[in-house]
Formats: C-alpha cells, structure tokens, sequence
C-alpha cells in the first residue's frame, strides 16, 4: 500500500508568482536537479499543462514518465501518473498558501511513489523525502532568484 511524504516550504513571494514557476514546466531542468527533459503534451482551455512528458534522473530512479495534472484554483495543483517505465505510482500535488500578508507563500508538497521494482518501504519514504527537500529548495531558490530570461 503506497504512503505519502510531504513537507512545506514558505518563500518570500507571492502565490501567483510561486504558481508561475510551478507551471513553467519547459524550465523544469534548470531548477529542478532530477527532471532532465520536459514537454508539455497537452493544454487545458486555460493553457494550463495538463498532460506533461518528463525525463527523471533521480540516482536510483531513472525514468521517463507522463504526468496528468489537475489545477484547482489557481493555489492547488496536482498529478497522477499517466505511464511510466519504472514507476507504478506517482502522485503528487503543490497547495499554496498566502502568509505575511500575502507577500509570502507557504508551498506544501505531497508526494506517494510506489516502484515496480521491489523496495523496503522506509528506503522509498526516504526517497520521496529527498525529492520532496530537493524540489522545495529548488523551487524558492529559483522564485526568489527573480525570473530568468
């Protein structure tokens, strides 16, 4: 049975402004340590990604995987896991909270991995924390650094 992991984060900037970053799947591999490649295949009405191709590099799991992503508002999205080659479930999502009068962001990120390979629970806990820190750490680095061009 596949347990979540999730951890939380606030960065010194606005919801929308975090969202942004978030949503910016193309510039994925420039802050994110573990996704290689990213392409959007499919976009909501919105011009939200809702089906994104992603190529991992995460030391133990390499993969390359299709993600479904759902977005609730505009301070919630998630994802399940459309195919892969080594994982059986990804699921995850972001929720963003406004703090220090809306100037800063509380980003909480839940992450459940199950593998197809076999694996000792508390070793993919600790992976999934891992990843969870690493994305969270990368993500304020990359919203408070300001936009690239």
């Amino acid at each position: 049975m596949a347990e979540h992991t999730s951890s939380s984060i606030t960065i010194e900037a606005a919801p929308a402004e975090v969202m942004g970053v978030i949503a910016d799947f193309a510039r994925y591999p420039e802050w994110t340590g573990e996704v290689k490649e990213a392409e959007v295949l499919a976009t909501d009405a919105a011009g939200r990604a809702e089906k994104v191709r992603l190529l991992l590099d995460a030391g133990a799991i390499k993969d390359d995987h299709t993600l479904a992503y759902t977005w609730t508002g505009t301070d919630e999205v998630s994802w399940t896991l459309v195919k892969s080659q080594m994982l059986r479930t990804l699921d995850g999502s972001y929720r963003l909270a406004p703090v220090a009068g809306g100037t800063g962001t509380e980003v909480t990120y839940q992450l459940t991995v199950d593998v197809k390979i076999p694996m000792l629970g508390m070793i993919k806990r600790k992976a999934e924390k891992v990843i969870i820190d690493r994305a969270l750490a990368g993500l304020k680095k990359r919203v408070e650094s300001g936009p690239k061009a």
